[in-house]
């Protein structure tokens, strides 16, 4: 069984701590790998060594930060196909999806190739007699990045490439279930240039995220995972004194008015709820189903969800993969059960799913909840798997009012032909992505990711110009070149004059 390391100092690094953990292969359920839990000193040694670096990094010229970046874009991009991969095995979401998921976090990395221009300043020349004013951006420290296992490459290139653009070090903690995109993340940007320390890579579990988090030596952390970690994460970071960005947990509604195309609604539900077995943040979890629209929509996202092909990720004919863990399989099946039991109609249940020579995989398939109301638990809690739940509403003053109503505000859609409709919804509903006629409204890489209520804990969006924002500090430099005319004692305050 292969035993992976930790990166720190720009090579790999042996887990001392004795601890390690499992790293499954969710199509067949038998453990591949292990990973190494750090120990609290083995987290102080990450730190210590992104502290080091750091002090460098920061006076480097942008000229030095950017041409690393830009081998690095190239690097990433060559071993696009070989990070896919293992994010398909130690997460089971299909190829293409993984293939997906890293051009995503390259829009990241790309936009960091720019960021002189992101870090540009500000001046105001003659604010009083012979005085400038300018303002200015510097490099926060030492960043600590928590990414979650459902995206083990993207978030992770959300965070870091931002980070160390602006002249930060860093030190990620990614899932210990997902490691292995990580490790070859880091090894590449140690390979494009990036000197030793910049980015570091700590494998673990609570310990190692406790130790990070109280850390003196970290000045901020930015966090992507379920709402309860996120809000204990930004709770336990800011009282001791860091600057925290915590992205927590969603159900994102999909509201279908009663004048929308139907086929392209159902086909929207299907791929927002479906795709990567609804292991994303932004995955639709309810279609609110306004007036006369609900049966016949019903029907359409149920003849296309019961013809999914579901099968191992590395299967060209799978569109969609396994669960992460068999634990959390069981669970998901729970809320179909229990939402039959609470009086919804399952239009489809894919709980019962086998693969075929693959049966002790983590497999689920596809579920269809219908007349769900919001006392349900299938409504109240987010299940992170494929199952879709329909809300029927007579109009829509109550479907705005529902989605409004949810304790989460990370994402949103409606489906109209109407313009004044759309208008109104984006500007009253409550979160922080809307899509239009867009299931899943993931901004793109110069826009910023980010919800609203308890889907964020901080004041900062994830990249975009929040990003750049939240990894830096503003400072204002007042300057004045004086003249023989300006001796003299004066206590009054000071005038611009």
């Amino acid at each position: 069984m292969k035993t992976l390391q930790h990166w720190i100092d720009g090579k790999p690094v042996e887990g001392a701590s004795g601890d390690f953990g499992p790293v499954f292969a969710p199509a067949t359920g038998a453990q591949q790998k292990q990973v190494p839990l750090a120990s609290a000193e083995e987290v102080d040694a990450a730190v210590a060594s992104a502290r080091a670096a750091q002090r460098f990094w920061a006076t480097s010229s942008l000229a030095k930060r950017t041409s690393v970046l830009f081998r690095y874009r190239e690097l990433v991009d060559a071993h696009r196909v070989e990070l896919a991969r293992l994010i398909t095995a130690e997460h089971g979401k299909v190829h293409s999806d993984a293939l997906g998921e890293v051009a995503r976090g390259l829009e990241i990395v790309e936009l960091a190739c720019g960021i002189p221009q992101q870090l540009k300043g500000e001046l105001s020349t003659q604010v009083s007699s012979r005085v400038d004013v300018a303002a200015i951006r510097q490099p926060v420290g030492v960043v600590a990045g928590i990414t979650p296992f459902n995206f083990p490459a993207m978030v992770p290139m959300w965070m870091f490439p931002l980070a160390v653009a602006c002249g930060n070090a860093f030190v990620l903690k990614p899932s210990e279930k997902v490691p292995s995109a990580a490790l070859l993340l880091a090894e590449l940007a140690t390979r494009a240039g990036l000197p030793e320390g910049v980015l570091n890579v700590v494998h673990g579990d609570r310990t190692a995220v406790e130790r990070l988090l109280t850390h003196p030596d970290v000045a901020a952390v930015s966090f992507v995972g379920s709402t309860p970690v996120a809000r204990h994460i930004h709770a336990t970071a800011t009282a001791h004194g860091k600057r925290v960005q915590a992205l927590g947990g969603a159900k994102n509604h999909m509201t279908v008015l009663p004048d929308a195309d139907l086929d392209l609604a159902a086909d929207a539900a299907v791929n927002a709820a479906y795709g990567s077995a609804g292991e994303r943040c932004m995955a639709v979890s309810v279609v609110v189903a306004v007036g006369d629209v609900a049966d016949p929509l019903v029907e359409r996202i149920r003849e296309r969800a019961a013809a999914l092909t579901i099968g191992p990720g590395d299967d060209p004919a799978s569109e969609m993969g396994p669960l992460i863990t068999r634990e959390h399989r069981d669970r998901v099946a729970s809320y179909v059960t229990g939402a039959a039991a609470q009086g919804a109609t399952v239009a489809l249940d894919g709980t019962g799913l086998r693969v075929e020579g693959r049966e002790d995989g983590h497999w689920i398939g596809v579920s269809l909840l219908d007349h769900v109301t919001p006392q349900m638990d299938c409504y109240r809690d987010e299940i992170f798997g494929p199952v879709l739940s329909v809300v029927r509403v007579a109009s829509y003053e109550e479907a705005i009012a529902l989605v409004n109503s949810s304790p989460w505000g990370n994402g949103t859609a409606v489906f109209t032909r109407d313009g004044g409709a759309a208008r109104r919804f984006q500007l009253e509903v409550e979160a922080g992505m809307v899509g239009v006629n867009v299931p899943i409204p993931v901004p793109v890489g110069y826009h910023s990711f980010g919800g609203w209520k308890d889907s964020l804990f901080g004041d900062h969006h994830v990249y975009g110009n929040d990003g750049v924002h939240f990894y830096t500090r503003g400072k204002v430099v007042t300057t004045r070149w004086p003249d023989p005319a300006d001796a003299g004692i004066n206590l009054g305050f000071p005038s611009n004059t």
